[in-house]
């Protein structure tokens, strides 16, 4: 099924004697040059950069109340709460990010505020609600006498929901990483990194290290009334942070490193001592021992998301990590594990009926891989898209249909996304439901908005989204968007790829190569997990087996176990490959790109195979970065800078597209790297007006137009008004059913008023449509001010193959 893999090998850029000389202090038992090289290329370029990124003591993290006014308001409703004794309602999320979070505030408001009398908490069931708030559970809150909602790792966008709490009696201070609401919510208080600039070391937070800023500033304003010290709850917050996927610099580096030593140390502790036992024996049925971030993403994390994706409720994971009560803590281990093991067999199956749905394919034809089935399990559909879409370099969308009214009020992947909905049908007797993930750098967001009118719900992030759909739709939505990526991608060709880090031979492997690559954890975004090419290598003692449950159980999960040679050395080193079969491996000399682990339950080093082939299809392509400088946001001259220079906030990728196409023309037309055109993105923040405040201000030029009979260019309304040619026309049809005249004379508009033409009855959709047009393209332009550089270069790099 897996079409043939492009591999890639990261430019090998040679630090200075002095920064591998800094390196090897960490280093010990070797030469430190392998690390030195990482750390190099991933922006480590200085001794104050690399003391704060290996030694969390040298880091100085920033205070709580560096998110300014809504903290203070924040801590001030909480405060008010405490004196007045009011009841408080935690509202989380079901992902292990909001699991964490829901039960770092459990802890931490816990500690001023009685539990289960005066705090409670609600998580919204995977298979039946969404993330975010919603009216029925909002209802409850009130129907208990709560007087106070605190959000977390959720919320940011919950207008409506917010504003229907407020009615109630009920404030609401959010705690959420997610995307920010086009204007500030009526809520005591929001707290959101995201109203940060880029570089700020909060931005990257994720939700459990919100919620922990917001107990660390409560502990400061009330430092006398908590029992337990605050870093009891680091080892919660490494385990959100890295199971999900943040980029780990800044703050989020700090403190996962101090959870993991709280996690470890935890660990060590006989059971009956530990502060968190149902930590502890997840730990043990998943063979880890918590001092490797690895023991999160691979132990931990599936494991508290296993829950909601089979059970849908994952409200005792709270209790599960937060209880003293060992038997209690052990029973709901157990049940969680039961649960993984339960995700792991369907992922399996789920997997398997694609790969032979896929065969139906021909993939030299199709540029988005969009499969339904009615059996498949809505929990897992995300987890094997995600397989799908890097085994073939297309981005893949699978869907489960079931009853319309089955369906939850949104996808699972909408959470922090400009989420839109349009109505059923009452005659719509089935709807088609999942998720989508991209790779290639394809915006699967842009994608799936473009076919919104073929949609019932959809909401997302680029790389990731979910969708509902009528069944009937789904042939015209596949030869649509199939069609669309097509156009965008133009002569360009999908093809799956492997990037690796470091070239390196078998003789390399082991405890001291381990120890040297360990400097870089905790990995993530942005400072991946190092991948190793060994070359000319073979397989032996290779075999198979299904994994057990905590039980002894058969799941229908396979790995592969090997021994790997090569010329290097006389001594073979052990491997595994999860989710595949012996027979897989290639027969004689082959090539493979894997990580270097150290297996804790079997006390050994190993590699973890990512990819492999064999040696007689050994092209491999030298990965340079592109020359890309991020000013944004920054003072600059254009004087300053020789190269191409983008000012303008784009809105969507073809925009950028266009200009890094341009770049590499410009180029491809010269000889060597040293003449490589340089392309500067160069646009600032975008300060944006409310989208009614934009519309009143278009009202109000049309109206001063039509009384002095003046003329307009379009391109001075564009930067009067300060939105897109497109969204202008939008504006100037909702102008129409007000009753006013957009006339052309030569290079310019002319605008009359005659309130007797209006159609009222169809301004208010017009208008909707208007406000609906800003909102998204402010939403496009926020996003294109805080992506990430290193999206941009991985766009970059894929346009240049």
């Amino acid at each position: 099924m897996p079409e043939q893999q492009q591999w890639t090998i990261t430019a090998t850029e040679q630090p200075p004697e002095w920064f591998i000389q800094a390196v090897k202090q960490y280093t010990p038992a070797s030469s430190g040059l392998y690390a030195a090289q990482l750390l190099w290329q991933r922006g480590i370029k200085d001794r104050q950069q690399l003391t704060a990124f290996i030694n969390h003591k040298a880091y100085q993290p920033a205070s709580p109340f560096e998110f300014g006014q809504e903290m203070h308001l924040a801590i001030a409703r909480l405060q008010q709460a405490y004196n007045t004794k009011e009841k408080i309602a935690i509202w989380g999320d079901f992902d292990a990010d909001g699991i964490t979070a829901t039960s770092v505030l459990w802890d931490g408001l816990g500690q001023f505020f009685a539990q289960n009398t005066q705090l409670v908490y609600y998580i919204p069931n995977r298979l039946k609600e969404s993330h975010g708030l919603n009216n029925q559970g909002i209802d409850n809150l009130a129907k208990e006498g709560c007087k106070l909602i605190v959000t977390c790792d959720t919320g940011s966008t919950n207008v409506e929901e917010i504003i229907y709490a407020k009615q109630l009696g009920i404030d609401v201070i959010v705690t959420d990483h997610h995307t920010l609401p086009a204007e500030r919510p009526p809520v005591a208080a929001i707290i959101n990194p995201r109203y940060f600039p880029k570089e700020h070391q909060l931005f990257n937070l994720s939700g459990v290290a919100v919620a922990y800023k917001l107990v660390e500033a409560l502990y400061q304003t009330l430092p006398n009334v908590a029992k337990y010290p605050l870093e009891d709850l680091l080892d919660l917050v490494a385990v959100g942070l890295i199971a999900d996927l943040v980029q780990l610099s800044g703050d989020c580096r700090y403190l996962a490193q101090m959870g993991i030593q709280r996690l470890q140390e935890d660990f060590k502790q006989p059971a009956a001592a530990r502060r968190r036992p149902g930590v502890g024996r997840l730990l043990e049925l998943c063979q880890k021992s918590g001092d490797r971030p690895t023991d999160i993403s691979f132990g931990l994390g599936p494991r508290i998301n296993a829950v909601s994706r089979i059970q849908g409720d994952a409200s005792f994971c709270v209790e599960l990590l937060t209880s003293r009560d060992v038997k209690r803590c052990n029973e709901l281990a157990e049940v969680t594990e039961l649960a993984n093991a339960r995700r792991k067999s369907l992922q399996k199956d789920v997997q398997a009926q694609v790969a032979q749905k896929l065969t139906q394919l021909d993939l030299s034809t199709t540029s988005v891989i969009v499969l339904e089935d009615a059996q498949w399990p809505a929990g897992v559909l995300g987890l094997v898209a995600g397989q799908i879409a890097q085994e073939t370099g297309r981005p893949t969308i699978l869907l489960s249909t079931e009853e319309a009214g089955e369906q939850g009020s949104r996808g699972a992947e909408e959470q922090g996304s400009n989420s839109s909905s349009v109505p059923l049908r009452p005659s719509a007797p089935l709807l088609a439901r999942g998720s989508a993930r991209s790779v290639n750098s394809v915006d699967l967001y842009q994608l799936v908005k473009e076919q919104a009118h073929l949609l019932h719900r959809f909401g997302g992030h680029p790389f990731a989204a979910g969708l509902s759909l009528l069944v009937e739709n789904i042939p015209l939505f596949t030869a649509a968007i199939n069609q669309q990526l097509r156009q965008s991608l133009g002569s360009t060709t999908l093809t799956p790829t492997v990037q690796a880090d470091l070239t390196v031979t078998v003789a390399d492997l082991g405890k001291e190569l381990f120890l040297e690559l360990k400097l870089l954890e905790p990995c993530g975004m942005g400072n991946p997990v190092p991948k190793l090419l060994i070359q000319n290598c073979w397989f032996e003692n290779s075999w198979h087996r299904n994994q057990q449950d905590w039980q002894g159980k058969k799941v229908q999960y396979i790995k592969a176990e090997f021994d790997i040679r090569d010329d290097s050395s006389r001594s073979a080193f052990p491997g595994l490959w999860w989710g595949h079969y012996k027979d897989e491996l290639p027969i004689g000399r082959c090539d493979c790109i894997a990580e270097l682990d150290y297996n804790t339950f079997k006390k050994r080093y190993e590699i973890r195979l990512i990819a492999v082939r064999s040696s007689a299809n050994s092209a491999l392509t030298t990965q340079h970065p592109p020359f890309i400088l991020d000013l944004r946001n920054q003072e600059h001259s254009a004087t300053q800078h020789s190269g191409l220079i983008i000012e303008d906030c784009p809105t969507n990728w073809d925009d950028l597209r266009m200009w890094l196409r341009r770049c590499l023309a410009i180029s491809r037309s010269t000889s060597g790297l040293e003449n490589q055109q340089q392309l500067a993105i160069a646009w600032s923040k975008p300060n944006h007006q409310p989208p009614n405040q934009i519309w009143l201000t278009l009202v109000g030029i049309a109206k001063y137009l039509s009384r002095t009979n003046q003329l307009v260019t379009r391109g001075q309304l564009l930067e009067k008004i300060g939105i897109s040619d497109q969204t202008l026309l939008v504006g100037i049809k909702a102008l129409k059913y007000l009753g006013f005249t957009v006339q052309r004379q030569d290079r310019s508009l002319q605008i009359t008023w005659n309130p007797n033409d209006s159609a009222e009855n169809l301004a208010d959709e017009a208008v909707a449509r208007f406000l609906a047009a800003v909102r998204e393209e402010q939403f496009q332009q926020q996003y294109f001010a805080e992506v990430p550089l290193s999206t941009i270069v991985a766009i970059a790099s894929y346009d240049s193959k």
